[in-house]
């Protein structure tokens, strides 16, 4: 006889479903397990999900003939577990979403498109059985899969890591003799990621099933980790004992990894945010490398953060959690506070590693006062000798600039014109290279006009720049140096522009490590993770806009983002110290004496962080305060304003809206893209309890109100925001 079975499906997120629908199945299918089910004119995956819960009122029963039955099951997969499942619920109750939509969309891509058919091929294929397996039935078949996925008996000795300092070792017999979690706040070439490796060796020695997951911020920092995981771990567990995932691979790679997480077979996982919500079933540590970078917030869909899944993921499944970074997230640091008189110890065990491994030192810190040097000089003469030094001496010199193109904007000095995106509230940026104008908000682009569109005055000039202007000055500026054994200096570029082809990103780093490029220019790309060992010295152009900006967040974004460029400069002491010269970081700014810089030069990060914790305390700023923001995109900037100003006024008397306060909507900092008016409510208080049971009861009056304001094209709740 049929049975009723609870199915979670990707359903839009204006439509209201947020459980799961009841379909008909021939037999009584385990939580977890994937199906396929018809859903309109469509057939979709679905995973077999709890009930939802009764509401207080009746409900009519539902018409059996009404039910549709599932198409099949995904055989040959083991279900998703109880703790994944747990996962997912949390993530979408706290982060506002639905469950469907946040379970389906941490699938594969390539999984959600597969038939019951096509999948037990693909199996077959991996798992090396033939086809007339299939014709011994579904269990026998699945039994077989699952054993061809076991993790592999070690092929050799644990592998023999580099020698340890005397605080790698602390922190490693730290993180054995406690539960944590911890923040592991050590200094750029301290080793922290050596201390990574060993943990993993160290819990896969005494765990012989135990898999970890390491995360790090961007895709770019994935294959130079992947490749140190894979030289320490495979001669030990064999091919395949480590996998990627992170959004470049293609939807074959990124199927084949996550088959090999969820089976168990691959025992460390690399990937960037999107990992921590990978289907790990024996997880028993999770490493979140560089925490503090803001690309572990999803600004998408289900707006998670994933270094505080990680930290939840964690207590879930009994797995140590191990945030690592030179300059912690305020947030991190502050949860990680020895105890004092008045207040208790923070959630966090907080970690140590100040000293850099080896004899090299950290970067002395030099301020260069533009307000001395002539108006409009980019590079003050003082950073050029410097840089000519250096590369007469044969190191290399990285110069940061977080603005890529040749300027942010074009205009006419006669009429003022200057070179707006037709679609956004934003400026298109002047692309020297294939002469064009670019909008990174919408990708809009265009030919650079040849005279004014307005006056029609042919003296049209670039103002401001970017990376390829910075790297044509140099050119121009370093003619005729000479580096040792001839020839004049060479110098690339790194940023989102010149690392677009498949594989350039690699191939560019793989140049400076070899010593082939002597000047380094790029974006915030360089700035973090990489292990450039010649490097001696770090320039950092135009970082005053920072300073003064309307963010609360900026001024730790610029320490945290130079303090990083600083720590690329010195890491093998063979370049920092030859002939005598230390490793150097040059800051051009109007405001030398501002106290960001003090705190920079010092290396000193705690009392920057105590200087802003302060400052947000008296402001009731993050971590002091919980936020959340609704935000709405119409065709009018009147029509966003007045959706978010009516579920407002609708919010007065739900559940905890009396310990919150709720702000006047507002214009998004872009208030337009592609022509699309965007606007935003803030949703502040003290309380984490009553934010969440305030944002809760709300969702429904957000989608009724949307109903009577037909005008607004989407709405969002993004819990915990990092950009306001």
């Amino acid at each position: 006889m049929p049975v009723h079975l609870s199915v979670l499906v990707q359903t839009p997120a204006h439509s209201g479903i947020g459980g799961p629908l009841t379909y008909l199945s021939e037999e009584a299918l385990a939580l977890g397990t994937l199906v396929r089910v018809p859903l309109g004119q469509r057939e979709l995956l679905g995973i077999v999900w709890p009930p939802q819960p009764q509401a207080d009122d009746p409900v009519p029963p539902v018409k059996p003939l009404r039910l549709r039955a599932i198409s099949g099951e995904l055989t040959g997969l083991p279900p998703l577990n109880a703790s994944w499942q747990a996962l997912i619920r949390f993530t979408a109750s706290y982060y506002q979403r639905s469950e469907g939509e946040v379970a389906l969309a941490a699938l594969p891509p390539s999984l959600r498109e597969l038939s019951p058919v096509q999948l037990m091929r693909r199996l077959e294929r991996k798992a090396g059985i033939n086809k007339t397996g299939i014709k011994k039935g579904k269990t026998e078949t699945a039994d077989a899969l699952q054993t061809q996925a076991t993790p592999q008996v070690a092929l050799g000795a644990p592998p023999q890591g580099l020698a340890l300092t005397a605080e790698q070792e602390t922190v490693l017999g730290q993180l054995a003799a406690s539960k944590g979690p911890f923040l592991l706040f050590g200094s750029t070439g301290s080793g922290k990621t050596e201390v990574y490796l060993q943990a993993v060796q160290r819990l896969l020695q005494s765990e012989p099933t135990a898999q970890a997951l390491v995360m790090v911020p961007e895709i770019n920092l994935t294959p130079q980790l992947e490749q140190r995981f894979r030289q320490r771990f495979e001669p030990w567990l064999g091919p395949g004992c480590v996998v990627a995932m992170h959004s470049a691979m293609t939807p074959a790679q990124r199927l084949a990894s996550w088959l090999a997480a969820h089976s168990g077979q691959a025992r460390m996982v690399l990937g960037t945010r999107m990992a921590v919500l990978a289907s790990l079933p024996h997880l028993r540590l999770i490493v979140v490398d560089e925490e503090h970078d803001p690309s572990y917030k999803q600004q998408e869909g289900a707006r998670y953060s994933a270094r505080d899944l990680a930290i939840y993921r964690g207590q879930l499944e009994g797995a140590k959690v191990l945030l690592g970074s030179a300059t912690p997230s305020l947030e991190s640091w502050h949860h990680s506070r020895p105890a004092s008189e008045d207040k208790p110890a923070g959630r966090y065990v907080r970690l140590h590693m100040p000293a850099r491994v080896g004899q090299s030192a950290l970067p002395l810190v030099r301020r260069v006062d533009m307000n001395r040097q002539p108006r409009r000089t980019v590079f003050s003469g003082v950073l050029l000798d410097a840089m000519r030094e250096r590369i007469r001496m044969g190191q290399q010199i990285l110069v940061l600039l977080n603005r890529r193109g040749y300027a942010p904007v074009l205009h006419c000095p006669s009429c003022h014109w200057k070179s707006q995106c037709p679609h956004c509230s934003a400026f298109q940026v002047f692309h020297k290279l294939d002469r064009s104008l670019r909008c990174h908000h919408c990708s809009f682009a265009q030919a650079v006009p040849r005279a004014c569109p307005e006056c029609g005055d042919t003296d049209v000039r670039a103002m401001g720049r970017g990376t390829e202007q910075l790297e044509e000055l140099l050119a121009a500026q370093l003619e005729g140096v000479i580096r040792p054994g001839g020839g004049a200096a060479r110098i690339a570029r790194i940023d989102a522009d010149s690392t677009r082809a498949k594989g350039a990103l690699e191939a560019q780093l793989a140049q400076v490590h070899a010593g082939e490029v002597d000047v380094l220019v790029g974006t915030q790309m360089i700035a973090k993770g990489h292990d450039f060992r010649r490097v001696s010295l770090v320039a950092a152009i135009d970082t005053d806009g920072a300073l003064f900006s309307s963010d609360f967040r900026a001024p730790e974004r610029l320490f945290s983002l130079l303090m990083q460029a600083a720590g690329r400069a010195g890491r093998d002491a063979q370049w920092s110290l030859q002939e005598g010269h230390g490793c150097e970081m040059w800051i051009q700014t109007h405001f030398p004496q501002h106290p960001l810089f003090d705190a920079l030069k010092r290396h000193d990060y705690p009392a920057f962080a105590q200087e802003q914790l302060q400052e947000r305390a008296q402001a009731g700023m993050p971590p002091f305060s919980f936020q959340a923001l609704l935000r709405a995109e119409a065709r009018t900037q009147e029509a966003a304003q007045a959706f978010l100003t009516a579920v407002a006024q609708m919010a007065t008397d739900l559940p905890g809206a009396h310990q919150l306060t709720l702000y006047p909507p507002v214009p998004l900092g872009i208030q337009r893209v592609a022509q699309v008016e965007r606007a935003q409510l803030l949703v502040e208080g003290t309380s984490r309890t009553a934010l969440q049971a305030f944002l809760t009861a709300w969702q429904p009056l957000l989608r009724s109100a949307r109903q009577q304001h037909r005008q607004v094209l989407r709405w969002a709740i993004d819990v915990d925001p990092l950009v306001i």
